[in-house]
């Protein structure tokens, strides 16, 4: 169970230690919230290529667009007619939106590219701006909003060309100059694609944030009762194995020279192990479905003569000492009290060579002093144990927001010394009489 006199485990935050198939030790890496929420993003970011094209999405964009240009071509008689290389350019710019999750990047640039040369070619205006806004979307989710920017602005800035200086040289003959007053709502445009695009990409990576910080809650909220479990286990088996191993040794020395003695420990195994049965089985009892309430109230401080008695069947001897006004303490620190004299008086029967033991309790008007002293030297024997005893009452104290300090004292023996605070109910009022 533990060695503290000899070793106390280590409390680094590397994740915890797995032997791999060669025999060799590894750590595992345990992942923040955030790089959960960036691979989240990722997952969403590679969008559409785990699991194929987009192909509905693009054909859906693809009708709506030649059917849109088809109406605006009517509106528009002065541009050249939506012919079949007018339709293939449309078609040519809608096709690159089928790669738009993977390629965000090439996609915006090659649509804005088959974009203007659709206007170059005097096409009417319309729906065709709808692709360029697509590819823009896709490509500032990604995260590449410098792409997309450049991408509009390098179309916006081909329009002008077409629109103010090179309209004379191309088609539809005859066409004039375009007023200036039409750039301010094509700047519009772009400023309203970039706007929305980023904002659906902020709100998709704060979704993204929040379920990688439920998720991490909910593994955190897994591993603290894990060990919460585990620190119960192995208060409960440690102490009362204990106790079985030095009456199991008591009994096998004394079977032929003094049945009646070793019938008298036999009888002590049989209780310890009833006891031990009947704490694990409450423990166990919080695997249960949600909401279920223990069988049974956690073990306390009312339950410390019981702790002794045991303690007598194995051989030790403890006196208890109580200073201060005795208080009665909340559920988590009662339990996290009785845990750590009980783990302390396992120790002194495993590792020392002392056969008595004492208990101090001082209760102050927010806090339990507790100290647990023993005289003799440590045995040095091998126990078995794994070294968590001590780490697991750090945890306890710890979890009270308190302190535990263990080690050998200057003039001989070992101390524990914890300092668990708690908070003193408040008394009900007094109901008035009527």
């Amino acid at each position: 169970m533990d060695q503290e006199r000899r070793r106390e485990p280590g409390n680094g935050h590397a994740g915890p230690t797995t032997r791999a198939p060669g025999g060799r030790r590894t750590r595992e890496r345990r992942s923040s919230p955030a790089r959960a929420a960036g691979r989240a993003t990722g997952r969403w970011q590679r969008g559409a290529s785990d699991g194929g094209l987009p192909w509905r999405s693009t054909v859906l964009i693809a009708v709506v667009v030649m059917a849109g240009t088809g109406f605006a071509a009517a509106g528009q008689p002065d541009r050249e007619a939506l012919d079949a290389l007018g339709r293939a350019l449309l078609l040519l710019g809608a096709a690159p939106l089928l790669l738009r999750h993977r390629r965000p990047v090439a996609v915006v640039f090659g649509v804005a590219a088959v974009t203007l040369g659709y206007l170059l070619a005097g096409y009417p205006y319309g729906p065709v701006f709808a692709l360029v806004a697509v590819a823009c979307f896709a490509a500032v989710v990604h995260g590449h909003r410098t792409a997309a920017a450049w991408a509009l602005g390098l179309l916006w800035a081909g329009h002008l060309l077409l629109a103010h200086w090179l309209y004379r040289w191309l088609p539809p003959a005859g066409d004039g100059r375009d007023p200036w007053g039409q750039e301010l709502p094509a700047a519009a445009f772009a400023v309203a694609v970039l706007a929305a695009s980023e904002t659906v990409r902020v709100r998709r990576e704060q979704r993204a944030q929040l379920r990688a910080d439920r998720a991490a809650a909910e593994r955190r909220r897994a591993d603290e009762e894990r060990l919460r479990i585990a620190r119960e286990l192995h208060d409960v088996l440690a102490h009362s194995i204990s106790v079985i191993n030095v009456q199991a040794g008591v009994g096998l020395a004394l079977l032929d020279s003094d049945p009646e003695q070793a019938r008298t420990a036999l009888t002590t195994i049989k209780a310890a192990s009833k006891e031990a049965l009947g704490e694990v089985r409450q423990v166990l009892d919080t695997l249960r479905t949600r909401g279920d309430a223990p069988r049974a109230p956690a073990p306390g401080l009312g339950r410390l003569p019981e702790l002794v008695e045991q303690a007598a069947a194995a051989g030790l001897t403890v006196t208890v000492a109580t200073a201060g006004p005795r208080a009665e303490l909340p559920a988590g620190a009662d339990l996290a009290a009785f845990r750590v004299v009980q783990e302390a008086l396992t120790n002194v029967v495993r590792h020392s060579g002392s056969r008595t033991a004492r208990v101090r309790l001082g209760y102050g008007s927010r806090q339990l002093d507790l100290t647990v002293d023993d005289d003799g030297p440590a045995t040095g024997t091998e126990a078995g144990g794994s070294g968590n005893g001590l780490a697991g009452m750090r945890e306890r104290a710890a979890g009270l927001g308190g302190t535990i300090e263990a080690g050998a004292r200057p003039d001989g023996g070992f101390r524990v010394h914890a300092v668990l605070p708690f908070r003193r109910e408040d008394p009900p009022p007094p109901q008035e009489t009527p």
